[in-house]
């Protein structure tokens, strides 16, 4: 299992890595990630994970925070309310290599995304395509 992290640090702060500034001409995106990195990771929304993941920046620390906040709404989902769909779409499709290195992890995932009814048809394709990327996984899934 993951370590505890100090959610008060930013990604530049836990990696220990500044980026330099983004170029003048660049795009929202680009600097939306720059400045999401010096941010707390605790402060981090759900869309904001979302971006950053789907960036695949910062997944050592951001992806056990995605999949505990898909884990503990999932029950919520299942009863009738609102899902965050970006966040599962920005956390399912990360390649089987980032799994392969965080298996409780994709367990956590699994176990989250089974309580889950009524996605979108092109989600419902994406939650089981990581299904069945998971090593040891016969069969996908039945929501």
């Amino acid at each position: 299992m993951p370590q505890p992290v100090d959610l008060t640090q930013s990604l530049e702060q836990l990696e220990d890595v500044r980026w330099p500034g983004p170029p003048q001409d660049t795009t929202a995106l680009v600097n939306a990630v720059h400045e999401l990195r010096r941010r707390p990771i605790g402060d981090l929304r759900p869309d904001d994970l979302a971006r950053l993941i789907t960036q695949d920046v910062g997944l050592t620390w951001l992806l056990p925070l995605a999949v505990r906040h898909l884990r503990d709404t999932a029950p919520r989902q299942a009863a009738g309310g609102w899902y965050d769909d970006d966040l599962l779409y920005a956390v399912v499709t990360r390649g089987p290599q980032v799994w392969a290195k965080s298996p409780e992890l994709a367990h956590e995932l699994r176990t989250a995304v089974a309580m889950l009814v009524d996605l979108s048809r092109h989600l419902r394709d994406e939650v089981e395509s990581f299904l069945t990327s998971l090593p040891g996984e016969t069969r996908g899934w039945q929501g």
